[in-house]
């Protein structure tokens, strides 16, 4: 995956609107457009949506520190793209919002479930222990679920204006 210098320069910017959309929105917990942009980019950029995702995710981690909280963004962003890549690329456009929706809050439901095996590798947690940090964070997944539902509404909107951007682009080179 070869990028053209507007590519780099595009793909941070998008990777840069991801962490300062999370900075203006970290005054309410678990709320944020982290899944609605990782499902976006990935709609219109495909594999190249990676890097957007992890310009986000070292942004993060140079910014507010690389510490064991941060590890666990290795993965689960990609995880969302993954399963966004395996979406139909032809879903009718009367149900693809609704499913878009879906897939974003189930990423946000389950945010706890993927973040378990980073946290019980780093701190030697047994399979027990593991079931009570997840259910001692269910809450927060529940508003993160919630969140990214509603949020998912923008996912359609956003990937169409990215896609018009990069139409426009293409015909002016």
């Amino acid at each position: 995956m070869k990028l053209k210098t507007r590519e780099l320069a595009i793909f941070a910017m998008l990777g840069a609107v991801m962490y300062v959309s999370k900075i203006i929105m970290e005054w309410i917990p678990n709320v944020h457009l982290l899944g609605t942009l990782t499902m976006a980019y990935t709609l219109v950029y495909r594999k190249k949506a990676l890097y957007p995702i992890y310009v986000y995710v070292f942004l993060n981690g140079a910014l507010t520190g690389f510490n064991t909280w941060w590890i666990p963004y290795l993965y689960i962003w990609t995880i969302l793209w993954a399963v966004t890549m395996l979406l139909p690329k032809k879903m009718p456009s009367k149900i693809a919002p609704f499913v878009y929706m879906i897939v974003c809050a189930l990423h946000g439901f389950g945010f706890g479930i993927l973040y378990a095996p980073a946290q019980a590798i780093l701190f030697g947690l047994n399979f027990e222990q593991t079931l009570a940090w997840i259910a001692s964070g269910f809450p927060f997944d529940i508003i993160h679920g919630i969140s990214n539902f509603f949020c998912g509404m923008l996912i359609v909107p956003i990937a169409s204006v990215l896609k018009m951007l990069e139409r426009s682009s293409n015909t002016s080179n």
